[in-house]
């Protein structure tokens, strides 16, 4: 392992910035103060215009292997993931074989540990092959993964998904369901933009009555329930009041619904996923329930694809778009730098949260592994997708200006991104 020294970065600890030397040796914080002694041989990597964050951590992410290495790969997806700042992420079941069984998740977790750079946590289904007609091996899983999500479809069945929730209880896992009433026949939201051009719509209604349907199963059950990438008003609305009932219901949205409307969408596959990009109304409700608490968690919903599937415009190109390497700087631009958030609720919506709540990433604490990112917020550029180390080039935020960029991202103490010249050759 190696051993250095990061100085007078504004550090994040226990929910505050302080200005602080970094120690970093064995894989650990061996020490967090001021002016550190530096011992003989210690590289310094100087950080006085940066911030030192706990390694960030995304619940919903695509790595598309096994199955799918044309789209990308682990190890794409992991530098990705690496250049954004994120030490941990949560690998979604939508593989081949889909992770239904022990049996079936060794493929993933094969890869997983030949080719990861940042930790890397996998779902398993809920359902057999994610087909929704009866059960995965829940019970075989649960010692392996993170969760359970059929991810990318909604559960069709009230009473598969409340057995699925009492089953999961019972194991202390959670589940985190992709909510949906049907399959997709549209392509974007149901509103004007869909009219005026005459694409077909996709309701918002879709994706609320199922969200209803599963807190009622909730209270019937009391397992742990998160709603992944929710985007319409009466989403959030209805995940507020169940909180306001102390139902164990968490959430998510991405940085594309809190910043895009269907008045900005383009015939572009970059502004094709599933859920839509909604209307203004929803965009403000999203934003307002960042502001109040409702919302958990910021996920990127981080989804590669290749160029020719990209391809089709709104109308036929396939759902799905990169996050992992524009969230930190999204959402610090258009919420940290007007005074919106603070950095600290970042810092909840990006880490703490999922911390606090599913016990996952790791604090910057004396003696605990040394997951971190260093942050430069100053630099303004626009978004190059042909700098992504994602092998998915399709963002709604190509071209888009944005504030900061990531700098170092280790894990454990390794470096495992770091921009050109900022730390010694020696030390890579």
């Amino acid at each position: 392992m190696k051993e250095y020294i990061l100085s007078g970065a504004r550090v994040y600890l226990g929910g505050t910035f302080h200005r602080a030397d970094v120690h970093v040796q064995n894989g650990r914080f061996a020490a967090i103060a001021k002016n550190l002694a530096v011992p003989a041989g210690v590289p310094v990597i100087s950080c006085t215009s940066y911030y030192i964050f706990p390694g960030l951590t995304d619940v919903h992410v695509h790595l598309r292997e096994p199955g799918f290495s044309y789209k990308a790969t682990v190890k794409s997806e992991t530098a990705a993931a690496a250049r954004g700042g994120y030490t941990t992420v949560c690998a979604m079941p939508n593989l081949k074989p889909a992770p239904d069984a022990p049996e079936t998740l060794e493929a993933e977790l094969s890869v997983i540990r030949r080719d990861a750079s940042v930790h890397v946590l996998p779902y398993g289904t809920i359902t057999a092959g994610r087909a929704g007609e009866k059960l995965s091996d829940m019970e075989g899983l649960a010692p392996l993964v993170f969760g359970y999500s059929d991810d990318g479809s909604g559960v069709q069945s009230e009473s598969l998904m409340e057995e699925a929730l009492r089953r999961a209880k019972a194991l202390r896992k959670p589940v985190c369901a992709h909510c949906e009433v049907g399959s997709p026949d549209g392509a974007i939201h149901d509103g004007e933009y869909a009219a005026a051009h005459g694409i077909p719509g996709i309701s918002s209604e879709s994706e609320w009555e199922m969200i209803r349907r599963d807190i009622e199963l909730v209270r019937r059950t009391g397992a742990q329930y998160h709603v992944c990438h929710i985007s319409t008003k009466e989403s959030v609305a209805i995940i507020r009041e169940a909180k306001r009932e102390g139902l164990p219901v968490t959430c998510e949205t991405a940085p594309h619904y809190l910043v895009f409307t269907d008045a900005s969408l383009k015939d572009d596959g970059a502004f094709r996923m599933n859920p839509p990009i909604r209307a203004e109304r929803d965009r403000e409700a999203l934003i307002e329930s960042i502001l109040d608490g409702t919302i958990d968690m910021i996920a990127t919903d981080h989804a590669p694809h290749s160029a020719e599937e990209k391809s089709g415009g709104l109308r036929s190109s396939v759902m799905g778009v990169v996050g992992l390497e524009t969230a930190l700087s999204v959402m610090y631009t258009e919420f940290v730098r007007p005074g919106l958030i603070t950095k600290r609720r970042l810092m909840a919506l990006l880490h703490d949260n999922a911390k606090r709540i599913f016990g996952i990433g790791t604090d910057i604490e004396v003696g605990a592994p040394a997951d971190f990112t260093v942050f430069d917020p100053n630099p303004l550029a626009p978004v190059n997708t042909a700098d992504f180390r994602s092998a998915g080039k399709s963002s709604p935020f190509a071209g888009r200006g944005v504030f900061g960029r990531v700098m170092l991202t280790a894990v454990e103490g390794d470096i495992v991104w770091s921009e050109t010249d900022f730390v010694p050759k020696s030390m890579l």
